[in-house]
């Protein structure tokens, strides 16, 4: 039995002052998907433009996430940074905090925090690191909904401590073996439909092709579709077709502890 429904979610809100990143088609692709994951001026994003973006949500009916990563505007946040835990978090509850009062300005609920880039991967792998956020989320936001993925470390932290967590299906990177993506810095231009084609196969069968040819069970709660991969708009658009044609439909993730 496949999946009924799913969340769909990408990265917005990820320029800098007058400079865009990707095909600059936010919000275009806001209306087609049901959670945005909006940056929070570290790693992109800016005061401007996250009171924009978390409006455009807002008049579109999607749900608003924190997206915050390393502090490097110069490497977009793919470039791992070395630092503490403890620093880490800090830097991510003060992400956190900002984009929480764009979202309280426009009496907007934050939905959902969802790290960025390599410092979500950097969570992903390590427990002290994991720990600590999840400790901290519990004391400031106990029912905000943790993104990862279902092999880290990260969702194994979370479900131990009890925060909600939304596990995630990445449909423009590819995975390995150990149901992890294989982190990059920069994505070559995807065939759209072989990309609706995967994410329907996971969603009803629950397998995913790896790097080395081999099928691997999967399990997840959202679908995420990078706004900085070429052609993004694209391969939102025929994802969410294909996904409406086999009868899934697009839903933000509930939280049990709203």
């Amino acid at each position: 039995m496949g999946k009924q429904s799913i969340d769909l979610n990408s990265d917005m809100g990820e320029g800098f002052g007058p400079w865009l990143i990707g095909d600059g088609v936010d919000e275009e692709i806001m209306p087609l998907i049901s959670s945005a994951n909006i940056a929070t001026g570290f790693h992109a994003g800016d005061p401007n433009i996250m009171a924009r973006t978390v409006q455009v949500a807002k008049e579109t009916g999607v749900q608003v996430g924190a997206h915050p990563g390393f502090r490097d505007l110069a490497g977009f946040g793919r470039r791992h940074i070395n630092e503490t835990p403890q620093a880490l978090v800090h830097d991510i509850i003060y992400q956190l905090g900002a984009l929480r009062e764009f979202a309280r300005v426009a009496n907007v609920t934050l939905q959902h925090v969802k790290p960025h880039g390599a410092l979500y991967m950097h969570a992903a792998s390590n427990e002290p690191l994991s720990r600590l956020l999840v400790e901290t989320l519990r004391k400031t936001e106990p029912s905000l909904l943790l993104f990862c993925m279902q092999s880290s470390i990260t969702y194994k932290i979370a479900q131990e401590y009890g925060q909600p967590v939304v596990r995630e299906f990445y449909a423009d990177r590819d995975y390995d073996r150990s149901g992890s993506i294989v982190f990059t810095r920069r994505v070559q231009r995807l065939d759209p439909q072989q990309v609706a084609d995967k994410v329907v196969r996971a969603c009803i069968d629950g397998k995913v092709r790896t790097v080395d040819g081999a099928d691997i069970d999967i399990d997840f709660d959202s679908i995420c579709i990078h706004s900085d991969t070429p052609g993004a708009l694209s391969l939102i658009k025929v994802t969410r077709e294909a996904l409406q044609a086999n009868g899934i439909r697009i839903e933000a993730p509930f939280s049990p502890s709203h």
